[in-house]
């Protein structure tokens, strides 16, 4: 479906989703004329689409919360569409292994989660069973998976300086920052459009362009605002995506989560509650890469007591965006 060059162009989007035409044409080997070109045609075809992402533990936009839901037989594609038009519903993957769904929801606070869990619940009536896991801390995100397909030095270059693994930051556990009314609705824009350029972005807000710059300028050099390059992982060479659910020992935790992160397959890893302390968002080449990967990866791991894999069949949203509808 897309060559050699279209790869390396996703490539360094997934680096930075908002870095210039002219650093990724140093990169990609073409210049930016046939950079944005390819850009454009990929997003018009639905394969791509880059979008800003606010980190939940750096503001006050909620808290995550993974739940595994068990459908009833032959109902599992009803109720993914059903959850997928939850407005609180950031990720949700059609997976297959001990659970059918695997759905992220963001809440404000207790009440809301409890009214989405307990009340409102979207197709309740079409499932078995949920297991519901809070995310409490993260080791990496998808921000800041490398593809793998460009030198290490493209990384360096792309990246915004502040850009680094949540486990590394010495404010993870800090106060989250409230925003400003303009810094919301720049975040709110470009959460639509990644790519969406100042001048137009201004005259959406009806702001000044320098305003929305600074705006723009202070939610990237604080952390808050990532660009997301949404795209299949089996475009870039990727076939076997999937999720582990781990159970490790409390006081191997911390070990346990920085070593998984440091794998090159790790897109998402997170410290959670209940059985499975530890749970991430993995891909790898191919499917029979699983077999060594649950031996020579998981079961290296410090403190590991039980581990549990569901394999992906479809992603139907991710950073609240529809995959089948971006373009």
């Amino acid at each position: 479906m897309i060559d050699e060059l279209d790869r390396r162009v996703i490539a360094a989007l997934q680096l930075n989703g908002r870095a210039s035409w002219n650093a990724i044409s140093r990169w990609v080997g073409a210049s930016e004329t046939t950079v944005q070109r390819r850009y454009q045609a990929l997003r018009h075809r639905k394969l791509v689409h880059v979008v800003g992402a606010l980190e939940l533990d750096r503001t006050e936009s909620g808290s995550s919360m993974l739940v595994r839901v068990h459908a009833k037989p032959g109902k599992g594609l009803e109720l993914a569409e059903l959850l997928a038009s939850c407005p609180e519903t950031r990720f949700l993957a059609v997976v297959t292994g001990t659970a059918d769904l695997i759905v992220d929801f963001v809440a404000q606070d207790n009440e809301q989660l409890m009214r989405l869990l307990f009340t409102d619940l979207p197709g309740a009536h079409l499932m078995t069973s949920t297991e519901c896991v809070a995310v409490i801390r993260s080791f990496t995100s998808a921000a800041m998976w490398d593809t793998g397909l460009l030198p290490p030095e493209a990384a360096a270059e792309l990246r915004p300086a502040t850009l680094a693994p949540p486990c590394d930051r010495d404010d993870w556990d800090r106060t989250p920052q409230a925003l400003s009314g303009l810094e919301a609705a720049v975040a709110e824009a470009l959460a639509e459009d990644g790519r969406m350029p100042v001048s137009v972005l201004a005259r959406r807000l009806e702001r000044g362009e320098s305003s929305v710059s600074r705006a723009l300028d202070r939610l990237v050099e604080r952390g808050i605002l990532h660009f997301r390059t949404l795209v299949e992982p089996a475009l870039l060479g990727y076939q076997a995506e999937f999720m582990v659910w781990l159970s490790i020992e409390p006081d191997q935790l911390d070990a346990a989560g920085r070593q998984l992160a440091r794998h090159p397959g790790t897109k998402f890893l997170a410290a959670a509650t209940g059985r499975f302390n530890l749970v991430g968002h993995m891909v790898l080449p191919r499917r029979t890469d699983l077999f060594p990967y649950t031996g020579e990866v998981i079961g290296a791991l410090p403190g590991l007591n039980a581990s549990d894999v569901t394999v992906h069949l479809a992603t139907l949203k991710g950073a609240w965006t529809r995959l089948d509808q971006v373009g």
